[in-house]
């Protein structure tokens, strides 16, 4: 049997004359009134053409004169099913004429759709307002930060005392500390640290130096800027720079390892396996702390003080005279109060790096927010510890 080469033309015909209507109809009464009329079944696949064309229709009629007094009708007496999509499609419309604060009606709905349709109702829960937060008085907030201020003080003294014990361990029992752990603190915060150690030690020599020349030079003193640069640097500047340092590299380092370890809840997971996390964690980083910190700021006086004498050659005097006029003003006990002041400065600054990475919370941005409590409680226990040193010094002469 032979096919005419016309069927195909045929049955397209036959296709578009077949094709089925929009499920959803939008109609304008007038400008402040219209209708959106449903027929057949409204689904997923029938909305697919409309929705959009039906809610640009409606912003578009919405724009013109006072939304308030539009009036839309939904006509859902010829709808042979419904489902969820519909649903959601009629919400979506009602929830556009609320807002610009129209009128919005539905008529002719098969009341066995009905509890369906009460169980969106009010619509408000959907599409929420969102809650303006209260303003807290000024005597609200300041009793919130003193609150907190103790929590911290609290969390640090309880921080200090397990961490006095567990080193009093670690000397009784040298052999179960964790070598390996205060090796790889140790050059991660004292090899990897010299060169900007030594490039900020440099610089303080040289800018010290320029600083107390242009004062001296007006009483004809240059002679003295050697030796008091040198005294500076060891007992104060040397130091502090140092510690300063540290806090932004391994302060911030110990925070963001140990803040990772409790997001990923290993740290709970020492806990449950019997083991301290103190102990396991903090000790060999304090450890470490201990014995780079008065390392890099011998090297950092050294350096500092070498820059020193170069920058006094701009003003003519001679190294030796350097020499000999630092040796007239620095002493033993000058190099050994510096020293333990630094030792001082690296016992806080990774202890105060293991304590904000113990309390991390949870989230994202938890590990990062620990990082900057370690830098920022590291540089101000470092002053608040140099400011109780400089006492000492003053009523004891160390």
């Amino acid at each position: 049997m032979q096919i005419p080469y016309s069927l195909p033309m045929a049955i397209s015909d036959a296709h578009s004359a077949i094709s089925p209507s929009p499920v959803a109809i939008w109609t304008q009464t007038d400008s402040m009134r219209a209708q959106v009329s449903l027929s057949g079944a409204v689904n997923v696949y029938t909305l697919a053409g409309v929705w959009t064309d039906i809610r640009e229709k409606q912003n578009l009629w919405l724009g013109q004169g006072n939304a308030q007094s539009h009036s839309l009708v939904f006509d859902a007496s010829k709808v042979s099913s419904l489902d969820g999509s519909a649903f959601a499609f009629l919400i979506d419309v009602q929830e556009a004429q609320q807002k610009a604060g129209g009128q919005f009606e539905i008529q002719g709905l098969d009341p066995k759709y009905q509890p369906l349709l009460h169980e969106f109702d009010p619509i408000n829960k959907l599409f929420p307002v969102p809650a303006a937060k209260p303003k807290t008085s000024f005597v609200v907030s300041v009793g919130m930060a003193a609150q907190y201020f103790l929590d911290d003080v609290r969390g640090l003294v309880i921080f200090v005392g397990h961490l006095s014990a567990d080193l009093a361990w670690s000397i009784r029992n040298v052999r179960q500390v964790r070598w390996g752990d205060f090796v790889n603190a140790a050059v991660e915060a004292g090899i990897s640290a010299l060169p900007i150690v030594g490039l900020v030690a440099f610089l303080i020599g040289v800018i010290l130096s320029f600083q107390a020349a242009i004062g001296m030079q007006q009483f004809g003193a240059v002679s003295f800027v050697g030796p008091l640069a040198a005294l500076g640097i060891v007992r104060e500047m040397g130091p502090l720079i140092t510690a300063i340092l540290l806090a932004g590299r391994s302060s911030a380092a110990f925070a963001a390892e140990i803040g990772t370890m409790t997001v990923n809840s290993e740290v709970d997971a020492l806990v449950t396996g019997g083991l301290s996390p103190v102990r396991f964690l903090v000790v060999p980083r304090v450890l470490a702390g201990i014995l780079v910190a008065p390392i890099l700021t011998l090297y950092a006086d050294i350096v500092s003080i070498f820059s020193s004498m170069l920058t006094m050659q701009i003003y003519g005097i001679p190294f030796i005279n350097f020499y000999n006029g630092m040796l007239a003003a620095v002493d033993i006990e000058d190099v050994l109060s510096g020293l333990v002041k630094a030792t001082l400065f690296g016992v806080v600054v990774s202890a105060m790096g293991c304590l904000r990475g113990m309390q991390t919370g949870t989230g994202a941005a938890a590990v990062g927010i620990s990082a900057t409590r370690a830098v920022v409680s590291s540089i101000v226990m470092i002053v608040l510890v140099d400011g109780i040193f400089a006492y000492i010094s003053y009523r004891t002469g160390f």
